[in-house]
């Protein structure tokens, strides 16, 4: 089926199902239209990742480091679809079997950017198109500001930035994020990087917590594993574990107190991502 023809349904702020997340919003939208499944259950564990159109090869680094581990946390991705950052985020969600919001700076009969025409397909399959706008609808400068603030707003984690440079959108975002009192998460760049300006200077005025991993974000809400072992991530506490010796599926589940189906998933997107190797049925970091 084509992007254009799944049905276009829209959500009220009078319905059960309306994000009360929104609510939050000095100007929150009266309705929002939307393709594929509506799923409360999508802004439990949800994230903004925003950041430039311009994505570098870091960038793309960044994100196939971190989303990985998030979507074994089970947190829901949440952007603006833009080029960049953006498209590459929803991408890296769904290539890890993950969940992911789009939230479009236009009406959902417009395709923008048309590039993205097979990710909108896999994205109203797997997850839901989001627009407050009527469906034809053209993207205008104003548009994509407003848009912003329904991505910060259906955020439970946060706001995370990478690669924003000094007058990025994504910066209109983080300050949304920061007067909801949500917290703003932003990675590091090389300081010769005009690409990552906005999110330096975000660290260096302490408006961003710095993020050097994925536990950086989500660690604060993972349940405490044995004793022994640091409360990170998943992922981080499995690499704790292997950097002492190999071990197999069964006793890093025992070690962790995690169920073997929980170690397996994350073990196959660390995998993945190249940061363990199995040999003989024991895994060690690679």
């Amino acid at each position: 089926m084509k992007w254009n023809q799944f049905q276009i349904n829209k959500i009220t702020s009078s319905s059960g199902e309306w994000p009360a997340l929104l609510n939050q919003l000095k100007d929150p939208p009266k309705q929002l239209y939307f393709r594929g499944k509506w799923d409360p259950a999508l802004f439990k564990k949800s994230l903004a990742v925003v950041g430039s159109r311009q994505m570098t090869n870091y960038g793309q680094r960044v994100l196939e480091t971190l989303i990985p581990f998030l979507v074994a946390e089970k947190v829901t991705i949440i952007s603006g679809f833009m080029y960049g950052i953006d498209t590459k985020a929803h991408q890296e969600c769904l290539d890890c079997g993950g969940k992911t919001v789009a939230v479009l700076g236009g009406g959902l009969d417009v395709l923008y950017p048309p590039e993205n025409e097979k990710l909108y397909e896999q994205i109203e399959s797997k997850g839901i198109i989001i627009s407050e706008y009527p469906a034809d609808q053209q993207p205008q400068l104003w548009t994509f500001p407003q848009r912003n603030r329904i991505v910060a707003g259906l955020s439970t984690l946060g706001v995370l930035v990478i690669e924003a440079g000094e007058k990025s959108g994504s910066l209109i975002t983080a300050e949304l994020a920061r007067k909801l009192k949500k917290p703003v998460f932003a990675v590091p760049g090389p300081i010769t990087s005009s690409t990552c300006a906005g999110t330096n200077r975000l660290i260096k005025e302490n408006k961003a917590k710095m993020v050097l991993n994925a536990g950086d974000i989500v660690g604060a809400q993972l349940i405490a594993p044995e004793a022994g072992v640091i409360n990170h991530s998943p992922t981080e506490n499995i690499l704790q574990l292997l950097s002492a010796e190999p071990l197999t599926i069964d006793e890093i589940a025992f070690k962790l107190s995690l169920n073997i189906v929980e170690i397996s998933q994350t073990l196959t997107m660390m995998a993945i991502n190249k940061s363990v190797e199995e040999k003989n049925g024991k895994y060690y970091p690679s």
